[in-house]
């Protein structure tokens, strides 16, 4: 019974996994939940582009506000735009009949998007929108081909041409066609910010268990130092 149930479970698998396709390469982004600098310009982004259409249906502006060392005041003039009290949800103003009207499908919760996806192919996802006349948003993304979202940040970005894969890496390239307000390289460190952010969002106790846990580590090296003088000050009565 055992043995027909692990395999039950591996077919399911198997069948996933051959429905999910072949994997696609993404491009490796640098995580650092202690750059509070970096959470925060990625906050500004996510609540100046994102929360329009995206809720973060389990985070409250003022715990985010708090984990990141931004006042009330501060996050009452630049960061709750679509809500009013401090202790409100990160909701978003769309409704979900709404955005299925709109987009064909209403857009996801991204609270714990950074888990399910990971932060490798959120990085990479937001960078690979490219024009596509073919599209009734007239974009495309070669990470999530036909993805009913629009390039919401193409204003930062500008526009971008598919010209066709790298040979050697199979990924993407692209040639731009319409500078954004940024270089290519200010987007990139912008969308580092966002994916950072993201994944604080998915885990935001994260941050206080990295700080707890490097005091349980310094405490029990102390402790460790004190034991073995004690241990060498007893053996050496024994010798």
């Amino acid at each position: 019974m055992m043995r027909l149930s692990c395999a039950i479970i591996l077919a399911w698998f198997s069948a996933v996994s051959l429905a999910a396709g072949p994997s696609k390469p993404v491009d490796s982004v640098y995580i650092n939940l202690s750059d509070k600098a970096s959470l925060q310009r990625g906050a500004a982004l996510f609540v100046s582009y994102c929360v329009s259409c995206h809720s973060a249906g389990y985070m409250r502006y003022n715990r985010m506000g708090k984990d990141l060392d931004i006042s009330d005041t501060v996050l009452k003039e630049n960061f709750m735009f679509a809500a009013d009290k401090p202790g409100s949800l990160m909701l978003s103003n769309m409704s979900p009949e709404d955005g299925k009207n709109w987009f064909g499908v209403a857009p996801p919760d991204l609270t714990l998007e950074a888990r399910l996806r990971k932060p490798d192919w959120i990085y990479t996802y937001m960078r690979s929108f490219h024009v596509d006349d073919n599209t009734v948003s007239g974009w495309n993304n070669t990470l999530f081909e036909n993805v009913a979202m629009p390039h919401v940040l193409y204003g930062l970005q500008g526009s971008q041409r598919l010209v066709g894969t790298d040979h050697d890496t199979g990924k993407p390239e692209f040639e731009l066609v319409k500078q954004g307000s940024m270089t290519p390289q200010e987007y990139d460190e912008a969308m580092r910010d966002l994916t950072n952010f993201l994944v604080y969002l998915a885990e935001p106790a994260r941050l206080s268990r990295q700080t707890v846990g490097v005091f349980v580590i310094a405490f029990l090296i102390v402790l460790f130092i004190f034991a073995y003088l004690l241990k060498k000050e007893y053996w050496r009565d024994v010798h």
